[in-house]
């Protein structure tokens, strides 16, 4: 049966010759596994498989950038030039067994000795490391080992081991913790890291420990550490998303090998955006994992990537709001732009207090850019919604183009009402806002989508989202003291009970 698929952007193919696509399922779409139950089948399930709506085709413009989980398998051996080792892949068994035992697989794999850079290896069993730029030391004795291999592609789609684990047990390679960074303490050198099941494993950071970014698409960066030691802990947040590998699989608590930080996220209110720098400031439920953090941006000169409507290389910072990745900032005026957009805020003010809602954003730093020797750097950002305090409409919908809009304000400690923040709701099609009313009539809840880029959507807005109505909104502070809608929320019949059922 023919599956229609929509190109991200057209594919250019050469006669005779092979063509890459990248495509993605998404496995989390109801509409993908649908099963049936059908009388005519005596009760026999039967399995509806729908592609239509969840396959999608994802441009991927340099696979040599592509951060790749780690590889875990059994040696078969050594190609006759050494350049290259031969394993079968292995995955651990579920529900996971103590130790862990791996499931054995057909799938066959070939990884190459990185020969300018080096190879580091880990002897699981002997407690030794080294560094390889073939693997003829290891061709006598490596087949029937468990291993584990960081590695990333090559531009002709082999894969390269920056780092390689072998034991012969399954259970030594597969200890090592890859998941977020849940905790940083600095005072007792040591960190929490999520393993695969999410529960946090306590690491201990030692004066040997090495920490390694992972930047595929260079070699020499990848290959070498950025750091050893306690020292660096400044430089970890909660949030990071990192792979450790730990020196004694049977030790309590394990101490830290190596740590390869996979992504260096930052996130939270943006502040103090100027065009050199921009301040993070995140806050936890447990205080001591706060931070504030100030980041320049990556140089102008530095790659970063390709835009994905134009498929033309970008240097330098880039940014968009979220839900528009295709939408992208970048070029020479991408960083004012960016500090023209996250510079003002939106205050609601009472008598008492003032309530203030700054940008928000998140950002994958890079490490050790020309701007930022040493030290972490934004090669971009994306402006993330905020959550507006529940509200009432002041002035209700009014329709336009390209936005609509209605202001709103919110209840006061001392019953008064604050002043009116103009909220806009982007009419466009294909960009407009998520919008929904919530009806509480007679002890029943009915939610209704609207589209406020239609005009049926337009009106049923013009209807009823009006003075005094109930509004819960999420959007962009803007710097010209408006909020710029994501996702909306307004309540029609009897009156929410408290504000705590609508969050």
């Amino acid at each position: 049966m023919p599956v229609k698929l929509t190109l991200d952007s057209p594919l250019v193919v050469t006669a005779n010759q092979t063509s890459a696509l990248n495509l993605e399922f998404d496995l989390s779409h109801p509409a993908f596994i649908v099963g049936h139950v059908p009388p005519a089948r005596g009760g026999l399930t039967m399995w509806a498989v729908n592609f239509n709506p969840c396959l999608r085709h994802r441009r991927i413009f340099d696979i040599t950038g592509l951060i790749l989980r780690h590889h875990y398998g059994t040696a078969t051996g050594v190609s006759t030039d050494n350049s290259s080792l031969m394993f079968d892949k292995d995955y651990p068994a579920y529900p996971p067994t103590n130790p862990e035992t791996a499931i054995s697989t057909t799938q066959s794999l070939t990884v190459k000795a990185d020969a300018t850079n080096g190879t580091l290896y880990y002897d699981m069993d002997g407690k030794n490391t080294a560094t390889l730029k073939d693997f003829s030391s290891l061709a006598s004795t490596i087949g029937g080992k468990f291993i584990r291999v960081a590695a990333r592609y090559r531009v002709d789609g082999s894969i390269v081991a920056a780092r390689l684990w072998a034991s012969s047990s399954f259970n030594n390679v597969w200890i090592s913790p890859e998941g977020h960074v849940l905790h940083v303490n600095a005072a007792t050198n040591t960190i929490v890291v999520e393993n695969e099941l999410g529960i946090g494993v306590p690491l201990s950071v030692d004066a040997n420990t090495l920490f390694y970014f992972r930047t595929p698409s260079n070699a020499q960066t990848d290959s070498n550490s950025i750091a050893q030691g306690t020292g660096f802990l400044s430089n970890l947040e909660r949030g990071f998303k990192v792979h450790a590998s730990v020196v004694d699989p049977l030790a309590s608590p394990f101490v830290a090998q190596s740590i390869d930080i996979e992504i260096a996220r930052y996130d939270g209110t943006i502040a103090a955006a100027s065009t050199s720098n921009f301040t993070y400031t995140r806050n936890f439920r447990n205080a001591k994992d706060d931070y504030t953090a100030t980041l320049p941006y990556i140089s102008s000169t530095t790659a970063n990537g390709n835009d994905p409507q134009s498929g033309g290389a970008i240097t330098g910072f880039k940014w968009w709001n979220f839900a528009f990745p295709t939408v992208v900032d970048s070029g020479t005026n991408a960083v004012g732009d960016f500090a023209t957009a996250t510079g003002g805020a939106v205050s609601f003010v009472c008598a008492a207090s003032t309530t203030q809602m700054r940008a928000a954003g998140e950002t994958y730093a890079k490490w050790n850019d020309a701007n930022a020797p040493g030290a972490w750097a934004a090669p971009w950002t994306v402006l993330t919604p905020t959550k507006v305090p529940l509200g009432t409409v002041a002035a209700g919908y009014s329709n336009g183009s390209p936005n609509g809009t209605f202001t709103m304000t919110m209840a006061c400690s001392d019953g008064a009402q604050s002043n009116a923040i103009t909220v806009t709701l982007n009419t466009k099609p294909g960009s407009a806002p998520l919008i929904y009313q919530v009806d509480f009539t007679s002890g029943v809840f009915t939610v209704s989508p609207v589209d406020v880029s239609t005009p049926a959507g337009q009106s049923t807005l013009s209807t009823n989202l009006v003075a005094n109505t109930p509004v819960l909104a999420n959007g962009i502070p803007q710097a010209d003291g408006t909020i710029k809608d994501y996702v909306l929320f307004y309540y029609t019949g009897a009156a929410p009970a408290a504000a705590s059922a609508l969050n």
